[in-house]
């Protein structure tokens, strides 16, 4: 998948990239329920939560809570300006997650 494809090729050391993706699994638990039945939203949702996490990992990310959190963050403020095109066609925020 794009997403795991993005986060495998940052550059980061074996400690914050097993964050990062421990933080990006979780994540995804998290609102994976709202893009199911739809491949093409979920794919562009998984991409835009790993594009989110990343923006906010370091080298120096260790805390999975806070990229997890910091990560759901920036995706619903994306979210104010674009809808992934979900099917009822609204706009999710953190209230939704």
């Amino acid at each position: 998948m794009k997403a795991q494809a993005l986060i495998d090729g940052a550059s980061y050391g074996p400690e914050a990239l097993h964050a990062i993706c421990q933080a990006f699994d979780e994540a995804w638990a998290d609102i994976a329920g709202h893009f199911a039945g739809d491949p093409l939203s979920e794919e562009k949702a998984r991409l835009s939560l790993a594009e989110a996490i990343l923006s906010v990992a370091t080298e120096t990310s260790r805390d999975v809570q806070v990229l997890k959190h910091a990560g759901l963050q920036v995706m619903a403020l994306n979210y104010r300006s674009q809808s992934l095109g979900g099917s009822q066609g609204r706009k999710l925020t953190c209230r939704d997650w």
